[in-house]
């Protein structure tokens, strides 16, 4: 017996040290999930317990499981619900995984659970009405998901709960009133649900415990309730994006722990409370681009804010003497107000100021002195107001600036040496003042130097050598000064250089030799100057170079046949000395007004040079050789004339088919002229519902002519039109009475029985789309990819906001966006634009998707509902497109779209992994700011979409 005993003893049974109860649970998990990257792979049956599991943690004592983190684990699959059977589970995280499906009706099975975190991951369906009965919940943490209909009513039934995060959902109905019972409650976070139109319900000032409350993009109309007043303990509010009305309530200021009040983007109005400067702890407040109007209450401005921004309102008065007292003070941003009078001089004294933006108000007076006290202003932006005065010394010495700009005001004087060589500056921006006296050599400090911007002032003397020691310089912009001397041999050594403006100075001598070396220079301008010599060829053989401009000067010589090779869409050399043939390119009438004013140019082209004299007698005979053969063309002409036309009208008449031309603007040609030079030759773009042709008129104008040859099929997915009309019906009747210089142009149409006939104004350098994604996109540089998204946001705010009624393209893309021969966008092809006719109802209903692949808002694909949110969306592709370089689907996205894979990159791989690396890097924090806009524009929720009038807004403070 002790034999066996002791066989047993060492030998014990399979079953002696089998996994436990929990840890069978969780293999049960294990197996509802999909784990595509093996997180789980030490869950297995050889332990006797759970507890040393990736993501389990036991009590140290009972060795049970309390916690289950599997967060980040890519996990796949629904809710699994075993873990309910736990039973001394207390916390659940499983964020940031692919957990799919709807949360069971029968969650409420974890009975003990104090924490459950599902955010960011796929949940649908309705929020379980059970969660409220889990009686130990403290966290509810659900946000990042798809939960749709309304927040149950059940919620306000919560007997512990303190913090509850349902943000970026697509939450509807309204903010329950019950919410206001959860007495516990610490942080409401509510944020990005498309709610229908709501109000903050009063009741949550009855939640006199919490500490954080968000409700940003919520879709809040009315006002603030003043029962926020007993919200002692809020730190943080945050009601940003909404439609929320009246003013800000004096209530506010009950708030005594408040430390962040963000209120942007509403229609706030009225003045801010004066009793704003009992907020003691108050250190952010954004009430900017409101409509509050009066002054700045001088208690706000004493406080220890960090951050006060009220840009984009209509503030009067002056800025407060207080805020100098602040010595916390790091943002000031009050840019589009209707502020004035003088700074107060001791601005920035005791405070850490590092961003100062004033711009567009009627500030007056010199720059206070101080504003670098503490040696870390970044930003001074002051453009547009009416500043006087010199640069203080002081700014000189402020080594820690970035941004400068100070456009459009009344400076004058001598600029001081060492503010021109601050070694951080990348943009300079002193235009539009009277700034006298020479730039300094100290700018040779300047090593950060981009863009140097000092035209129409009165800065004299030569150009010192020292600018070309400046390799970060991409745009030089000095004309309408007094400059004289030579261009500096140095300049044509920037290699970045993508624009040099020295026009209307008094600079002489002759362009410098090795101009070639200029690679990226786009434009040239030294137009009214006094340059001689001859134009180098050199000029010739640059890649990018669009815009030269060398008027008014004395160059004399020939042109250089090597201007041939130039892809120009400005050229002017006239009123110069030149002499000799033009090169055969420009021997065109097209290109006269680009030579004139030079006498010694010879070419056949009125205007330029007299024609050989022949005798009188030669010119009666052939005048009159000329006459005879004319009418005798005339009368053949006239017979064939007669009979076509005679053809015409009986094959109409038979058809019954009546031809009607419309023209929309005044024009010079007929329909014959168009209809005969529709040939497959002159092809330049297919669709879906016809083909575009390039026509050359009589007298050497083009136009683009698109031919519908028959209807769009009813149900096509990619361009198909309303049921209502077919597509040319709806492009004649939304451009025939559009006029914006950023909305192509329709000059005419014509609606005959074998067809119709749009005729446009034509763009030379066609589509967006097709030049950005081919082998000319070196072509579109960043400050031009900016200009074509600004042209092409106003376009589209005209559409929304100055049409009545407002107008939905429904097919905004990049090739949809044509680009004139300076490459100004327009926004085009209406064949399927929504006239949205509506007063106060719900976004129309389409019976078939318009757009393209690429560029539907994700809430179009399944409600087919049509409002200005689904432009919005897609021109936010569009920006994204300029940003990255890349087509909206690319094999290189995966199954992911632009929108995502630009979303994941930015998070996972920075910001580099995603811009254009044709584009220059110096241009990377104005880049960032225009993604920034396209990743708001192309929210997965309509309701966070900017208008399109915000959108040039924003684009315009990005420039």
């Amino acid at each position: 017996m002790i034999l066996v005993f002791l066989l047993v003893f060492l030998n014990p049974p399979p079953y002696a040290f089998a996994l436990n109860q929990e840890g069978l649970y969780l293999l049960q998990v294990k197996q509802s999930l999909s784990d595509p990257t093996n997180a789980l792979s030490d869950w297995n049956n050889r332990d006797d317990t759970p507890c040393n599991w990736r993501g389990i943690s036991c009590n140290s004592l009972t060795r049970q499981v309390e916690s289950v983190n599997l967060s980040d684990s890519q996990l796949a699959g629904p809710f699994p619900l075993f873990l309910c059977r736990l039973p001394s589970l207390r916390s659940v995280l499983l964020v940031n995984n692919s957990i799919n499906s709807s949360l069971p009706v029968d969650i409420s099975a974890c009975r003990n659970l104090t924490t459950l975190d599902l955010s960011q991951n796929l949940l649908v369906g309705s929020l379980p009405h059970s969660l409220a009965a889990i009686p130990s919940l403290q966290n509810l943490i659900l946000s990042g998901n798809n939960f749709s209909g309304e927040i149950p009513a059940s919620f306000g039934q919560f007997q512990r709960l303190q913090y509850l995060n349902l943000a970026e959902n697509l939450l509807h109905g309204t903010i329950p009133v019950v919410l206001g019972n959860i007495s516990t409650l610490k942080e409401l976070d509510l944020a990005y649900n498309p709610f229908f139109p709501t109000h903050i319900p009063s009741e949550l000032g009855n939640l006199t415990n919490l500490e954080q409350l968000f409700l940003a993009g919520c879709n809040i109309v009315g006002q603030i309730p003043s029962s926020f007043g007993r919200l002692v303990y809020l730190q943080n509010l945050d009601l940003s994006l909404n439609r929320i009305t009246g003013s800000v309530p004096s209530s506010i200021s009950e708030s005594k722990s408040i430390e962040q009040i963000e209120l942007y983007n509403n229609s706030l109005s009225g003045e801010l409370p004066l009793n704003m400067g009992n907020l003691t702890t108050l250190k952010r407040f954004d009430a900017s681009m409101n409509e509050i109007t009066g002054a700045i209450p001088a208690g706000l401005c004493g406080l220890q804010l960090e951050s006060l921004n009220l840009y984009y309102n209509r503030l009067e008065g002056t800025l407060p003497e207080s805020i100098t007292r602040s010595e916390t003070l790091q943002e000031l941003k009050l840019f589009n107000n209707k502020l004035s009078g003088p700074l107060p001089s001791q601005l920035g004294a005791n405070s850490p100021l590092q961003r100062l933006d004033l711009s567009y108000n009627r500030f007056s007076g010199e720059i206070p002195g101080n504003l670098c006290a503490k040696g870390q202003l970044e930003d001074i932006i002051l453009i547009y107001n009416s500043f006087s005065g010199e640069v203080p010394e002081s700014l000189g010495r402020c080594t820690s600036l970035g941004r400068v700009r100070l456009k459009h005001n009344r400076f004058s004087g001598r600029i001081p040496d060492h503010f021109w060589g601050l070694p951080k500056v990348f943009l300079l921006e002193l235009a539009e003042n009277s700034f006298t006296g020479e730039i300094s050599k100290t700018i040779s400090s300047a090593h950060n130097l981009s863009i140097l911007s000092i035209s129409n002032n009165r800065l004299a003397g030569s150009l010192p050598d020292e600018i070309g020691s400046l390799e970060a310089l991409v745009e030089m912009s000095a004309s309408g000064n007094g400059f004289t001397g030579q261009i500096p041999r140095s300049l044509v050594e920037l290699s970045k250089l993508v624009k040099l403006d020295l026009s209307e100075n008094k600079i002489d001598g002759t362009i410098p030799e090795g101009v070639k070396g200029l690679m990226n220079l786009n434009e040239l301008n030294l137009a009214n100057n006094r340059l001689s010599g001859s134009i180098p060829s050199d000029i010739g053989s640059l890649p990018v170079l669009n815009y030269l401009d060398l008027s008014s000067n004395s160059f004399s010589g020939e042109v250089p046949i090597e201007l041939q090779n130039l892809k120009l869409n400005v050229l002017n050399l006239s009123n110069n000395q030149l002499s000799g043939e033009l090169p055969p390119l420009y021997a065109k009438q097209i290109y006269r007004n680009s030579f004139v004013g030079n006498p010694g140019l010879c070419a056949d082209l009125d205007g330029l040079c007299p024609k050989i004299s022949q005798s009188k007698n030669k010119n009666c005979v052939w005048i009159l050789t000329f006459i005879f053969v004319l009418s005798g063309l005339v009368l053949v002409f006239g017979v064939v004339w007669f009979y076509l036309k005679y053809r015409s009208f009986k094959r109409n008449k038979k058809r019954a088919t009546v031809t009607k031309w419309r023209s929309f603007h005044k024009i010079g040609f007929s329909e014959y002229e168009i209809a005969g030079c529709l040939k497959e030759e002159n092809v330049i773009g297919r669709g879906a519902s016809g083909k575009v042709y390039k026509v050359v008129l009589s007298n050497g104008e083009a136009v683009a002519v698109k031919k519908i040859s028959g209807g769009v099929k009813k149900g096509d997915f990619l361009n198909a039109a309303d049921t209502e009309r077919d597509e040319f019906e709806t492009e004649v009747e939304t451009l025939g009475k559009i006029r914006h210089k950023n909305i192509v142009r329709l000059w005419c149409c014509c609606n005959a029985g074998n067809g119709q006939l749009l005729v446009y104004e034509y763009m030379p350098n066609g589509s967006l789309g097709d030049l950005l994604h081919s082998s000319k996109a070196g072509l579109l540089d960043w400050p031009t990819r900016y200009k074509i998204a600004l042209d092409a946001a106003d376009g589209l705010s005209y559409l929304h906001h100055d049409c009545v009624p407002p107008i939905v393209h429904r097919d905004v893309k990049s090739n949809n966006i044509l680009l004139d021969g300076e490459l100004n966008a327009r926004v085009a092809d209406f064949g399927v634009a929504k006239i949205v006719k509506r007063v106060g109802k719900a976004a129309e209903s389409m019976s078939v998707i318009a757009g393209s692949y690429g560029y539907i808002a994700p809430e179009y694909a399944y409600t087919l509902r049509v409002n200005e949110k689904s432009d919005i969306y897609s021109f936010g592709v569009v920006i994204l497109e300029l940003v990255t370089g890349k087509p909206p689907t690319d094999p290189e996205f995966g199954e992911k779209d632009m929108v995502k894979w630009v979303c994941s990159t930015y998070n996972q791989k920075g910001v580099e992994q995603v811009i254009d690396p044709r584009l220059d890097s110096t241009y990377k924090e104005q880049i960032c700011r225009v993604l920034d806009i396209g990743i708001l524009c192309t929210s997965a929720l309509p309701i966070t979409r900017p208008s399109m009038r915000k959108v040039v807004k924003l684009l315009q403070e990005a420039g």
